[in-house]
């Protein structure tokens, strides 16, 4: 049994984390600022703190020791520091929570050399100080310059599920059940997705395995956004009002100038393979297209 501590882990991908690892017999804590309620009973310890003060994490965790931590909402470079500097010393293995977002240059079978955080120059500061990407990276850069112990950044791209807080595929799926515009900037872009179910069952085995660095986690294959939507169409039974550019309201979450999407291929060598999008993705929005008829 091992002693684990989840920052994270209400919902989505973090919160099927949770669950894998109490199936288990982990000794699994989460820690969160306690907005959101968890449904995990006495199964799981429960701290709540505040990620991004680094006060009330020091006080909170003075006394910890943990096998694994697994860190699902670091954003900044002076959050990543703040672990860093806590956790000296108290854990074997960190687990970070990355993104798609790293790699600011777009394009076609990203690997990990294309974003190398071991040679990245640090600049420090809070979330509301750096895009999204950005952050991640500094995040990065500070995780494997600063910290003495071992650590992994999981690169994920668009995480999709039938749970998905965010409504990515759903806003696609119910806008055009609605007979509502979409807009996109390339219908012939491909970008990577994995299933939630993939990406819990990735970070779980980040922790337990002996990979260190950053790793992509995707699905194998691609379609573009043309294919994308033809699917959907397809079963929603409407066609989509397709427009370019657009504004807030009708935009894409998935709208992007170019092909987006990552390889693999690291992440097979280690001894994981997720499923292929072609075994998940039409399932899932089949299921999306029937609860919004």
């Amino acid at each position: 049994m091992e002693k684990i501590l989840v920052f994270g882990g209400t919902r989505f991908f973090g919160k099927k984390l949770v669950e894998a690892l109490v199936a288990k017999g982990h000794d699994v804590t989460i820690a969160t600022r306690g907005k959101t309620p968890h449904g995990f009973g006495d199964k799981v310890g429960h701290l709540i703190v505040d990620r991004t003060n680094k006060e009330d994490l020091a006080a909170a965790f003075a006394n910890t020791r943990w096998d694994i931590i697994y860190d699902n909402i670091c954003y900044s470079p002076n959050d990543a520091l703040a672990a860093c500097e806590i956790f000296e010393g108290k854990t074997k293995k960190y687990v970070f929570t990355s993104t798609m977002s790293t790699y600011d240059d777009l394009g076609a079978n990203l690997s990990e050399k294309d974003f190398d955080p071991y040679h990245y120059g640090i600049r420090y500061g809070s979330t509301q100080d750096f895009s999204y990407g950005e952050g991640k990276r500094q995040a990065e850069a500070v995780f494997f310059q600063k910290a003495d112990f071992p650590v992994v950044a999981v690169r994920f791209p668009i995480v999709l599920g039938e749970d998905d807080y965010t409504r990515r595929l759903h806003f696609h799926v119910e806008r055009v059940a609605e007979e509502k515009v979409i807009s996109f900037l390339n219908m012939d872009a491909r970008m990577s997705y994995i299933l939630s179910d993939d990406a819990s069952r990735f970070l779980k085995f980040a922790g337990f395995s002996e990979i260190t660095g950053p790793y992509n986690a995707t699905s194998s294959g691609t379609y573009s956004l043309k294919e994308l939507m033809g699917m959907i169409e397809k079963e929603v039974g409407k066609n989509a009002k397709i427009a370019l550019v657009g504004d807030d309201e009708t935009r894409s979450p998935f709208a992007v100038p170019k092909d987006w999407y990552m390889s693999q291929e690291k992440s097979i060598q280690a001894g994981f393979t997720c499923q292929p999008l072609e075994d998940w993705l039409p399932g899932l929005i089949k299921t999306l297209a029937q609860q919004a008829k």
